[in-house]
C-alpha cells in the first residue's frame, strides 16, 4: 500500500514444509506488493512445531530472505507462529515477510549482547553489561528489538535504556519458536545469530507511531497500596488486599464473576502524579496467587507502597475491544501503509479461537474506511511472541498477552 510521503508497504505468507521455498513466495510476494526497492524488510520464520521442528532449514529460510531483499535494512526471527497477508498461521512451518520503502526514515541495525553480572550492582543488585546497544540519536523516533530471552536479559535492558534515553519508544518481541533455548534464530544484516538480540533505529523523517494493547479491562476502583514488601500486596487503602479485591468480585454480574477468577490481573500505574488514572496509564501485571492466610495478594512484578493500583480482567472480548479502541484515534491522525505486530502466543487460536485474530483486527483498525482492506489495505505482518515490548507511560516494558504494533 502506498501512503502520503511516498511510504510504500508490501507483505507475503506461504505455508509448507519447505520453508526455503516458502522464504521465496513470501519475499515476492512482499516485494511485487510493494513495488519499490525496500529500506527495510522483516520476516519470521516458523520452523513447525514440537522439538524436532527442522531449526536448520529455518536457518536457511532466514538466509534466503535476506539474500532476496536487496541492499536494504534487514530483521528477522524464528517463532511459534507468523502472520502475514490478514492470517496468522501456528505450528506449522511458515514465513511471512514486510517490506517498507520509507522515504526520508534513517534505518540503522544494531545487535546488542548483554550479560547478567551478578551482584554487582548497587546494594549488592545485578548489574547488566550491555554492548552494541546503539544510543538512540537526537531525531530517532522508535526502536524495534527481537530477542531471545534465554540469554539475553531484556527487562534490564529496557530499565537502562529509560534511564538514558527516558520516553524513548521501543517495540519488538521475545523469540519463542519450538526446540526449547538455544534452538531459536535471529536474523539481520545478512547474519544469523544464534540468541542474543538483533535491533534497528528508525529515524530521521519517520512517522512511525506505537500502540500497545494490553488487552484488560479495568474492575473496581483505583486503589493506593499502603503496605507491601516485594511482590506482596498486604493492604489496598489501608483494609487487606484480599477483602478489598472480594468486594470488587462480589460486586460483578455473576457471569463476570468467573472471568475474574479465572483472568486476574493487576494495573500499576506508571505515573503516580496523573490528574486521573485511565486506560494506557497502568502496567498490567499477572495476579500470581491470593493468601487467604494473611489477606495478601501476590503480583507479577514488585509493587511499592504508595503506588496507585487497579484490578483488571483479561477475556477475548474485552482484549479485541482494547485493541479497536486504541487503533482508532491512530487510523483518524494519519493514513497507515502498514504495521509490524508482536502478538502474545497466547492471543491466537487460545484466546480467540483462531489465529488470524489480531492480524485481521489490525489491518481493519487501520482502514479509513472501516471495511477489511483486502489487497489495498494497510499491510501487516509479524509474529507470535514469548513476550512483547512496548511503551506504556514514560518508558518501554515487556508484556504479556499484548499486541505490540509499530505503524508506518
Amino acid at each position: 500500500m502506498v501512503v502520503g510521503g511516498g511510504t510504500r508497504v508490501g507483505d507475503g505468507l506461504a505455508v509448507g514444509p519447505d520453508l526455503v521455498g516458502a522464504a521465496e513466495v513470501a519475499t515476492g510476494q512482499a516485494l511485487a506488493a510493494l513495488g519499490a526497492v525496500p529500506d527495510l524488510v522483516a520476516f519470521f520464520v516458523c520452523p513447525g512445531a514440537g522439538p524436532a521442528a527442522p531449526v536448520e532449514e529455518a536457518e536457511a529460510a532466514g538466509l534466503r530472505v535476506m539474500e532476496l531483499a536487496g541492499p536494504g535494512a534487514t530483521i528477522g526471527t524464528t517463532a511459534h507462529g507468523v502472520m502475514a497477508d490478514g492470517r496468522g498461521v501456528e505450528g506449522e512451518p511458515a514465513v511471512a515477510v514486510w517490506a517498507a520503502s520509507l522515504p526520508g526514515t534513517r534505518v540503522r541495525t544494531f545487535f546488542p549482547v548483554a550479560q547478567r553480572r551478578p551482584g554487582a550492582g548497587p546494594d549488592g543488585r545485578d548489574a547488566i553489561a550491555v554492548r552494541g546497544l546503539v544510543p538512540p540519536a537526537e531525531d530517532d523516533r522508535v526502536a524495534v528489538l527481537l530477542a531471545d530471552p534465554s540469554v539475553f536479559p531484556v527487562s534490564g535492558v529496557l530499565d537502562r535504556l529509560a534511564s538514558t534515553h527516558p520516553g524513548f519508544p521501543v517495540t519488538g518481541g521475545l523469540t519463542g519458536g519450538p526446540g526449547g533455548p538455544g534452538a531459536d534464530r535471529l536474523f539481520a544484516g545478512g547474519t544469523v545469530h544464534h540468541g542474543g538480540a538483533v535491533g534497528v533505529l528508525l529515524g530521521g523523517a519517520s512517522d512511525a507511531r506505537v500502540v500497545v494493547s494490553q488487552g484488560c479491562r479495568p474492575i473496581g476502583p483505583p486503589m493506593v497500596v499502603t503496605s507491601a514488601r516485594d511482590n506482596r500486596i498486604a493492604e489496598l487503602a489501608g483494609r487487606p488486599a484480599a477483602e478489598r479485591l472480594r468486594e470488587i468480585v462480589t460486586a460483578l454480574p455473576p457471569e463476570e464473576q468467573e472471568q475474574a477468577l479465572t483472568g486476574l490481573h493487576l494495573g500499576v500505574a506508571v505515573d503516580e502524579y496523573a490528574e486521573s488514572h485511565d486506560r494506557g496509564d497502568f502496567l498490567v501485571r499477572a495476579v500470581l496467587a491470593v493468601d487467604v492466610g494473611d489477606g495478601a495478594v501476590i503480583a507479577g512484578d514488585l509493587v511499592e507502597v504508595g503506588t496507585t493500583v487497579r484490578f483488571q480482567v483479561r477475556d477475548a472480548a474485552g482484549a479485541a475491544q482494547d485493541l479497536h479502541e486504541l487503533l482508532a484515534p491512530v487510523r483518524r491522525a494519519a493514513p497507515a501503509a502498514g504495521a509490524l505486530l508482536f502478538s502474545c502466543n497466547g492471543r491466537g487460536a487460545g484466546m480467540f479461537g483462531d489465529a488470524d485474530h489480531d492480524v485481521h483486527a489490525v489491518r481493519v483498525g487501520l482502514d479509513p474506511h472501516g471495511t477489511s482492506p483486502g489487497a489495498t489495505g494497510p499491510r501487516v505482518a509479524g509474529f507470535f511472541a514469548a513476550g512483547e515490548i512496548g511503551p506504556v507511560g514514560p518508558g518501554s516494558h515487556l508484556h504479556a498477552f499484548t499486541a505490540s504494533v509499530l505503524v508506518v
